[in-house]
């Protein structure tokens, strides 16, 4: 995409935006909505029916999807490019940009901080998507490839092309992505247990939070695999490998085998969160720790991991010491 946009204090002029094979196939309406980051889905929606907004000189509908080489033409209007604006001097910003496991021109796979959800929204200001698009300012853009939990740790991958993200995505669906965590649960795993099963549905309660129960008849259909990584006093440390994606799967699947994950706020064990809390452990313990697809442009097998963080190696050495 070759782009003519006006700079922060000058008066707004026309903009010509030439559409490249990474944009194309894309809907107008929505390609505008990327672009013109502050302009209202409506004011948009009024440009284009005003014929304010034209693609190769004619006048143009919202369902209208773009073909390379079109010249789209965006009348004189006032773009404010960062109305979210997110504080990149903020310690838990900065300290993203150390969390970068692997970068290049079409992806970057980062070790999301336990604690930060994967973007704003029901009450937060920004999240690690809004981060990373503060930190790199000049990328066309950034999409979450998928996503984890606010308070699960480790492998995130997030596209920077268009094209990376529909081949990333193909992989998801036709399942050779592979997701790799590890999580402390609670009592003795038991070797024998290395497939979990139990089918899962969404209840949201009245106060809007989310919870998942197992439910084998309206539930769905839902996979884990499980291998015993190492035994401890009184809880494991286990490796999951979700076969199918379904919300809180790994954390619902440790709870119905009775090994709840320690420090979980919603399917946890009292009792062994606060023995766990007495070793300092101060999170949930599940860490994506690595995560394999193919490259979406070279198709090279990639297998990126992320290191557990300092507090969750301490409290595995505390364990290991207590044995």
């Amino acid at each position: 995409m070759k782009d003519t946009k006006q700079i922060d204090g000058e008066k707004p002029k026309v903009r010509f935006i030439t559409i490249d094979s990474e944009d194309a196939g894309q809907r107008i309406d929505n390609f505008l909505l990327k672009t013109l980051k502050g302009v209202p889905k409506s004011h948009i929606y009024r440009l284009l029916r005003k014929g304010e907004i034209r693609v190769n000189k004619k006048r143009t509908k919202p369902v209208y999807k773009l073909v390379p080489e079109d010249i789209i033409r965006v009348a004189p209007i006032r773009v404010s490019e960062r109305t979210d604006t997110v504080p990149i001097k903020l310690n838990i910003v900065a300290n993203l940009e150390s969390q970068i496991l692997f970068e290049d021109e079409r992806l970057i796979v980062i070790n999301k901080p336990s604690g930060m959800a994967v973007h704003g929204g029901s009450g937060l200001s920004f999240g690690l998507i809004e981060a990373l698009r503060a930190l790199r300012p000049d990328a066309r853009m950034l999409e979450l490839v998928h996503r984890l939990d606010r308070d699960t740790s480790g492998c995130l991958v997030v596209a920077k092309k268009r094209s990376a993200l529909r081949h990333l995505h193909e992989q998801l669906r036709n399942k050779k992505v592979q997701k790799f965590y590890h999580a402390l649960v609670k009592g003795r795993w038991s070797s024998k247990i290395t497939k979990v099963t139990e089918g899962l549905k969404k209840n949201d309660l009245k106060s809007g939070e989310r919870v998942v129960v197992v439910d084998n008849i309206d539930g769905k259909e839902s996979e884990t695999r499980f291998k015993v990584l190492q035994h401890y006093k009184n809880a494991t440390l286990v490796r999951a490998f979700p076969v199918t994606g379904r919300t809180h799967q790994i954390r619902v699947h440790c709870q119905v085998k009775g090994h709840s994950i320690a420090c979980d706020a919603k399917y946890g064990d009292e009792n062994f969160d606060q023995q766990m809390k007495e070793l300092g452990l101060k999170r949930l313990f599940l860490h994506a720790a690595s995560i394999e697809f193919n490259h979406p442009l070279t198709e090279e097998r990639l297998k990126i991991e992320a290191p557990l963080e300092p507090s969750l190696q301490k409290v595995l050495k505390k364990l290991s010491e207590n044995y």
